[in-house]
């Protein structure tokens, strides 16, 4: 990859920013079911705190956008990770207490929700100051790659965050420990932002991108948008109108299925809750990977137009929805979640393309935008919804996702038609 302008050490800093935001987050997301049942917390209420976390990244995350060009990319950087770090440190203490009944579970829920709100309201600083840093300093062909390698550290870290967790495991903080420990990594990437990476004195501007939190399976970072757009694109536009429709049904599937997976796990192993971490690692690897397989060499190797990949990828989704759902054993849950989590892989840039294709060149960031929207709306309702329906019927949430994810498999073979500016 050609960097020139930017330097193999700058983006390798850039990188490991993007790294240790993704590795963190899913490490934090596949801990918290054994956590909440460790503390006998209700299992709504650990869906309430990443749903309320996603709502935050969705509300600032186009305000630290806009602030790119105006206070510095590394300075909004360094901000990301400061409110990184203080989301890790703030969490992890207060699962520590609470592991050790030093305070009582509804104030260990009430930190939690608190530390959380530093990632949703500063974390998200940093991943458009990184883009935005990036464009200013590489042209063409050198941008694109650029730009495409960063994307793929939300992807590496979905992998590694619930790989590494279990390692991290050690006493006495026990569950809380990975927290300490990535932001004890996020410290040295701090550190070595301050000391290595430039001052910003970019020579000329380049617009903050959007990027949604990070999630496990959440696509390696697929719905990426420029801050300002040229023009205005209503989401009522019959040419991106059925596409969104598609994205927001099959997101919300996918979100749905994430809140809920890591419960599933530890109530059809029947495994001890201080055991049931490693398993639950197991199967949200499976996905990531199953879903960096699909976008990084399915997906070029099918050569599918988009209405295609929503097909074929809403349709694998139901087979692996239910497949997760009725699944009694690790080795079924784990290649079901992994073929659902590859079908999204497949659906996701599948509705990115086709919205992308229906529209002119100079309403791309419009487009764009309302993607990363999509994708990032998903998560605030739909895991707490996942949850809900859980309680209700353990296969529950995972039946409904299956016939969900079956009729936008017939819809879009009828509804999504050849547009003006690509075949699907």
């Amino acid at each position: 990859m050609g960097l020139s302008g930017l330097g193999k050490e700058r983006f390798a800093l850039l990188f490991a920013v993007m790294l240790v935001a993704a590795g963190g987050n899913t490490a934090m997301q596949s801990l918290m079911p054994a956590i909440g049942r460790r503390l006998g917390l209700a299992d709504i209420l650990i869906a309430f705190a990443f749903s309320l976390s996603a709502l935050l990244w969705v509300i600032t995350a186009p305000h630290w956008a806009r602030q790119a060009d105006r206070r510095g990319r590394r300075a909004l950087m360094r901000l990301g990770l400061w409110g990184f770090i203080a989301a890790m440190l703030v969490c992890g203490a207060a699962l520590a207490a609470g592991i050790h009944h030093l305070v009582p579970p509804i104030a260990v829920f009430a930190l939690f929700i608190f530390g959380r709100s530093f990632y949703g309201g500063f974390g998200s600083a940093a991943p458009p100051a990184v883009q935005a840093y990036i464009a200013a300093r590489t042209e063409g062909a050198q941008r694109t790659n650029a730009l495409a390698a960063i994307a793929s550290s939300f992807g590496l870290g979905t992998i590694i965050g619930p790989a590494v967790a279990p390692l991290f495991i050690f006493e006495p903080l026990g569950l809380a420990g990975p927290l300490v420990v990535f932001a004890i990594i996020g410290a040295l990437v701090l550190a070595a932002i301050i000391l290595r990476l430039p001052d910003d004195t970019p020579h000329r501007p380049a617009h903050g991108q959007l990027v949604e939190e990070p999630s496990i399976g959440g696509g390696g970072g697929a719905g990426l948008m420029h801050a300002e757009a040229r023009r205005p694109l209503h989401w009522r536009d019959r040419r991106v109108f059925r596409w969104l429709i598609a994205g927001i049904i099959g997101g919300h599937g996918q979100a749905a299925m994430l809140g809920v997976i890591g419960f599933l796990i530890i109530d059809r192993l029947q495994v001890p809750v201080a055991h049931a971490q490693q398993s639950i690692a197991v199967v949200l690897m499976s996905g990531a990977a199953a879903t960096l397989l699909a976008q990084w060499w399915l997906i070029p190797q099918l050569h599918f137009s988009p209405r295609a990949l929503i097909v074929w990828g809403a349709l694998l989704a139901a087979a692996g929805a239910l497949g997760t759902g009725l699944a009694t054993g690790i080795y079924g849950l784990t290649l079901s979640f992994a073929l659902s989590s590859m079908a999204f892989g497949l659906l996701r840039p599948g509705f990115t393309s086709g919205a992308s294709f229906a529209v002119a060149p100079d309403e791309q960031n419009a487009v764009a935008g309302m993607v990363t929207s999509v994708n990032g709306v998903a998560y605030i309702a739909a895991p707490a919804i996942g949850v809900g329906l859980y309680g209700l019927a353990m296969p529950l949430p995972f039946l409904i996702v299956a016939a969900l994810m079956l009729g936008l498999a017939i819809w879009a073979s009828v509804n999504l038609h050849v547009s003006p500016r690509g075949a699907n």
